[in-house]
């Protein structure tokens, strides 16, 4: 029997315990540092993601068999790194190979290296020239991307040059997201969706593409959040288009990486849109995304911890096999998100919810399930197809209550 070890504290490590937790391997599980979701399945652990030293410690002094690392900055802190010079096994890629998240500019020039498809770029350091070339262009909307990891916020979609110019003063000038590069790229306009595939350096296998819905509110107005939730399966993409991506995208750049000499070990997600010339990519994630692993890794048939092991050492597995079942998620966040929004209030029903719950921003205290960040949980529905998940899961939420939650009613409504 193994003990395994995930490290993070979000929606997307809860999905990843709870999908370890139904295997026959797995003896215990620990998190790092976990969350009141994951305590019920999972031993949470007082250790940050990114404290390289004390999680190394941790796993050797709790003879750990398998390490599954969930967000992008333990992957970029090293981690992984750490984790295979000490010889365990660790579900993650390196820290030269997250730059396919960690710098758009390498992942751009990567793309632009082995011909991926993707938006026409510059990439600027310095603010006079990057607004100069904005101005030279006068196209718009135009697309800035702060060069680093910004919590999903270093993206700007100009409307017209003042926006533009606050942007870059913002990213450039301002630091918002700390001192680096903004890349300039073309607008590319089609429905974007998310298409993921666990790799080992040339092997990819790919999982169900999935759909989130960043905006805030209904009818995907509003500003731009981690994801207000997800969906699974996409009738808008046809099996040859899939395909496609998979050998052309995925593939190509699974490819890509080994010759560079930073082959991929862990999850690669295409942030990818349909446009009227094709498939193109919009980003490059290193890691599982939120909220999409929520309603993708539930779906998972082979057994959990024999993917990751596989994956995090070397072993060729001959086919990872799927549920054939759609899939919606609705995240539950409180009012005010992704602004200013207050912490603390009770929430009840939770109990009552026939389907899956994945905490995301809660706390116990006193016995009470309260409040404890932006997004809150994500309430889980499956159906033989998204029209019924759908109509299940808005059915079920319907018995959660709490005066500070907010949730959009058109999940999926892509889809439909």
């Amino acid at each position: 029997m193994k003990k395994v070890l995930v490290i993070g504290s979000g929606g997307r490590e809860h999905a990843i315990v709870f999908q370890l937790s139904r295997s026959a391997q797995v003896e215990k599980i620990y998190c790092a540092p976990g969350n009141a979701g994951i305590a019920q399945l999972a031993e949470c652990v007082a250790i940050s993601d990114t404290d390289v030293e004390q999680l190394l410690a941790f796993a050797r002094a709790h003879q750990i068999d398998l390490c599954v690392v969930g967000p992008e900055a333990s992957l970029a802190a090293g981690v992984a790194d750490a984790f295979r010079a000490a010889g365990i096994p660790v579900f993650g890629h390196s820290k030269d190979a997250t730059q396919i998240e960690s710098s758009k500019e390498f992942a751009k020039q990567l793309m632009a290296k082995f011909h991926v498809p993707t938006a026409a770029y510059r990439s600027f350091a310095d603010y006079d020239e990057a607004i100069g070339y904005v101005r030279s262009r006068n196209t718009y909307p135009t697309v800035l991307k702060y060069d680093g990891l910004a919590a999903g916020k270093g993206v700007v979609i100009a409307q017209n040059e003042q926006e533009a110019q606050q942007a870059l003063c913002d990213m450039l000038v301002g630091e918002a997201f700390g001192k680096g590069k903004v890349v300039i790229e073309d607008y590319l306009e089609g429905p974007e969706f998310s298409f993921m595939a666990f790799v080992d350096h040339n092997r990819v296998y790919p999982m169900p593409l999935s759909q989130d819905h960043k905006r805030a509110y209904d009818g995907d107005k509003g500003p731009n959040t981690g994801g207000m939730g997800a969906y699974t399966p996409l009738p808008f993409i046809s099996a040859e288009e899939e395909q496609w991506a998979k050998e052309h995208i995925l593939q190509a750049v699974a490819d890509a990486m080994v010759k560079e000499g930073k082959p991929l070990t862990g999850v690669l997600y295409g942030g990818l849109m349909k446009t009227a010339d094709g498939i193109k990519v919009i980003e490059f994630n290193a890691r599982f995304g939120d909220p999409e692993t929520e309603v993708v890794l539930p779906l998972l048939k082979t057994d959990a911890f024999t993917v990751f092991h596989a994956i995090a050492t070397g072993v060729i597995l001959d086919n990872i096999a799927w549920h054939q079942q759609a899939t919606v998620g609705v995240v539950l966040a409180s009012k005010g998100y992704p602004g200013a929004y207050t912490k603390g209030a009770e929430i009840t029903g939770t109990d009552s919810f026939d389907g899956l719950i994945l905490h995301m921003g809660t706390k116990y205290q006193d016995g009470k399930l309260l409040t404890n960040g932006g997004r809150v949980l994500m309430c889980i529905a499956h159906g033989d197809d998204v029209r019924q998940a759908q109509k299940k899961v808005y059915a079920e939420i319907e018995k959660i209550h709490c005066t500070n939650l907010f949730y959009r009613k058109d999940i999926a409504h892509w889809a439909l």
